[in-house]
């Protein structure tokens, strides 16, 4: 998915989307310019950072 999809998915602005795939741990695939995010790397991660949150 892309960051904007990720955007829209999670309910959170734009800025707050590229906010989180700049952190460390976050699943992201960088192609050229693009930056891609796994769908199933993506729920893993969000159930692992849903629980310790």
């Amino acid at each position: 998915m892309s960051v904007q999809e990720l955007s829209a998915q999670m309910g959170i602005s734009l800025p707050k989307a590229y906010e989180l795939v700049k952190k460390p741990g976050f699943p992201v695939i960088r192609v050229g310019t693009r930056i891609l995010i796994p769908v199933e790397a993506f729920k893993e991660w969000l159930v692992i950072n849903s629980a310790h949150e």
